[in-house]
């Protein structure tokens, strides 16, 4: 490919755009993961994981993707056979509903349709008639269509059967970027990764427990070694890490948890990816394009999944934009798979680098012979100029 002036729009839903801040942090030279120095960096960085999961329990940090955290976060609580409620809402629940089957739970999966989340409803029914489940596991946000489940009312539901499973959530595209609250909605198991709203390249996989958890993993007996939490617990009380941690990727997590927390500050953060996520929708009405998700309660604000008219290609339009535009856009993955292309919205990101991405998809549209209308980007500019003009207002 020629050369094109300018930089690259990474605009999938994650691996997210690092702040220059952030790796210029990951530039510091590597220290001794023994000494005394790394000692202050690990309890620091244990410590300031907790706000961003709204946490007081442990958070654990393993050299590692989000799926590496998804099996630490079964085999710590669970054991051969044990029943678990599953929901497919998309790819990757169905991947992490693989792994369970490979590892030998017996899954109970609730089948979807890919356009809306785990049903709080289902959840109460299925818990109600079925008192040998011992985890309901569920997609915070499923990446592959942009359909955010309600946690909160995942967590209701249980309590209103009064049943003793376990909650286990992954959060990996949501956490920094959408308000989660591990603590106030009762979820045992959180899973994350360090790709997506906080800002980093992959490599850290986290696993936030709550002391019920803890309490499982005495007894869970899937054999485990790497991923199992007590050996990380008990090196993390002095700050430490069992084997060789990722050293330069914590420098650049301490740099990201200090931007996100201390500086723009959470409700801020949310704030932003919701202001996003709306203007991207306006763009796509705009265009006369459908979005995936139906249910506005569940729209996700980490990314924005477009459908294509029946007859056309979305691998073709992502394509063209990367051809002409040097902008790279999430493929439809799975069911979706060539029908959708995912726009995303999330981490190190401003007003005007989605305009710059907007104004990207509708001209690919075009190039593409996508029938579409114009104006989805001066929709989405006239939201966000409004939008603007009313924060400065209620300053």
């Amino acid at each position: 490919m020629a050369y094109q002036a300018g930089r690259h729009f990474l605009q999938i839903p994650g691996p997210s755009n690092v702040p220059d801040r952030v790796l210029r942090a990951m530039s510091a030279p590597t220290m001794d993961h023994r000494g005394p120095e790394f000692q202050k960096l690990g309890a620091e960085i244990l410590e300031r994981l907790k706000p961003i999961f709204k946490t007081e329990s442990k958070v654990i940090v393993f050299p590692s993707s989000g799926t590496g955290a998804w099996e630490a976060a079964i085999v710590n609580t669970l054991s051969p056979g044990d029943r678990v409620l599953m929901f497919e809402t998309g790819q990757f629940s169905t991947l992490w509903y693989n792994m369970a089957t490979k590892l030998g739970l017996d899954v109970v999966l609730v089948p979807g349709d890919w356009r809306t989340g785990a049903d709080p409803q289902v959840v109460e029914e299925k818990l109600r008639d079925d008192a040998s489940i011992k985890a309901v596991m569920v997609v915070h946000n499923e990446t592959s269509t942009g359909v955010t489940s309600r946690i909160s009312e995942v967590r209701d539901a249980m309590n209103r059967v009064g049943h003793d499973a376990l909650l286990l959530v992954d959060t990996i595209s949501s956490l920094g970027s959408i308000d989660f609250r591990m603590d106030e909605w009762g979820v045992d198991v959180v899973v994350a990764g360090s790709q997506k709203g906080l800002m980093l390249p992959p490599g850290l996989g986290f696993t936030a427990v709550s002391e019920k958890a803890i309490k499982a993993s005495e007894s869970a007996s899937f054999v485990r070694s790497y991923w199992d939490w007590s050996d990380m617990l008990a090196s993390n009380k002095t700050g430490f890490f069992p084997y060789t941690p990722a050293t330069n990727l914590l420098y650049g997590l301490r740099e990201a948890l200090i931007m996100l927390i201390d500086e723009e500050g959470l409700d801020n953060v949310f704030a932003r990816h919701d202001r996003h996520a709306e203007a991207t929708r306006r763009a796509v009405n705009g265009w006369g394009l459908e979005v995936l998700a139906t249910n506005p309660a569940e729209y996700s604000s980490v990314l924005t999944t477009v459908m294509v008219p029946e007859g056309h290609s979305a691998d073709n339009v992502r394509a063209k934009i990367l051809e002409n535009f040097d902008m790279s856009l999430g493929t439809g993955l799975g069911k979706v798979a060539d029908r959708v292309f995912r726009i995303g919205h999330l981490g190190d990101f401003n007003d005007l680098a989605l305009m710059g991405t907007l104004a990207g998809c509708e001209m690919g549209l075009g190039i593409a012979g996508v029938p579409h209308q114009k104006g989805g980007v001066q929709a989405a500019m006239e939201y966000l100029a409004g939008a603007e003009a009313a924060a400065t207002r209620a300053a």
